[in-house]
């Protein structure tokens, strides 16, 4: 479960609730942005939270205070108002949220990826299954499909997407800018879903996005060396990580979230309207000059 590697946390943008205050420390091997909060795995699985515990109402929903103690945490996902992680045992635990239902996580051990979207949440089993659970305002629960042949999920604000064995797509839900529907072909690598907008890895390492376009979701930076994306799936701006380690950022930048740091990453998180990406440790960095992100993954394995 524990990667060899682990970094520091940098995080910029909006910081009126905190979050990005980063917690210190150079153990970190997993981050995810919600709205308005934070969280991290570190290499031991335990689960830091910061950020904004309430809605904007000021009742308390728990995302950050009710942050499940312990370690052995394989993955964590952060939505608009609530918290998602997978444990040791690859059952699922959910805090924080405005609604019931997206606590209410399925029953099972065999869970291997997750997804939080702005009020609902995805989980794809060792089957290739996907379970869905949360608001379904647009049919982001009620749509999933129930094929056993997924390897990749993601939740944006009201719609689903997920990449087949085949690496395909299908999205579900809101219909609003086209999100819903998907480019053809076959060998996608990564896919994200943001606000109201897609972003996708294709074969060839080029980035293709969907969706709207009020904010440049949907103008993606140019190359074919891109490794790792994360849109905010309640917001309107993307990042994605090069081979090389270096960050390019798109979309709304009311904030300066799109204004990345010029250092080297190995993974990052996009929030409403703050970003954060995760430094490795200086022995890490070297891996990433001389080989880049794909170097630095096989030695994750």
């Amino acid at each position: 479960m524990a990667k060899s590697w682990a970094g520091t946390i940098q995080a910029w943008g909006n910081n009126a609730q905190g979050q990005c205050s980063v917690p210190s420390g150079s153990d970190f091997i997993g981050i995810a942005a919600g709205d308005w909060h934070g969280l991290a795995l570190r290499q031991d699985g335990s689960i830091v939270a910061w950020g904004m515990n309430t809605d904007h109402s000021g009742t308390v929903l728990g995302q950050v205070s009710d942050t499940p103690t312990g370690t052995g945490y394989a993955a964590i996902a952060a939505g608009q108002w609530h918290s998602l992680a997978i444990r040791a045992d690859a059952s699922l635990v959910a805090w924080g949220g405005q609604e019931a239902e997206v606590r209410n996580v399925p029953d099972g051990k065999d869970f291997i990826a997750i997804a939080a979207g702005g009020a609902h949440s995805l989980a794809l089993r060792t089957d290739g299954s996907i379970v869905a659970w949360g608001e379904d305002t647009y049919g982001q629960v009620s749509g999933t499909p129930t094929d056993h042949d997924f390897l990749a999920i993601a939740a944006g604000d009201g719609h689903s997407l997920a990449m087949r064995q085949d690496r395909s797509l299908v999205a579900w839900g809101s219909a609003e800018a086209g999100v819903a529907s998907t480019p053809a072909g076959t060998g996608f690598q990564a896919i994200t879903a943001g606000g109201y907008h897609n972003v996708a890895i294709e074969s060839d390492g080029s980035l293709v996005a969907w969706g709207r376009n009020t904010k440049g979701e949907c103008n993606v930076p140019f190359g074919d060396d891109f490794a790792a994306i994360d849109a905010s799936s309640h917001g309107f701006h993307t990042l994605a990580l090069r081979e090389d380690g270096t960050l390019a950022a798109w979309g709304d930048n009311t904030w300066g979230q799109c204004n990345v740091p010029e250092d080297l990453f190995a993974a990052v998180g996009a929030g409403l309207a703050y970003s954060m990406a995760l430094t490795p440790e200086p022995a890490t960095l070297s891996l990433l000059a001389l080989g880049g992100l794909g170097l630095l993954r096989r030695r994750a394995r």
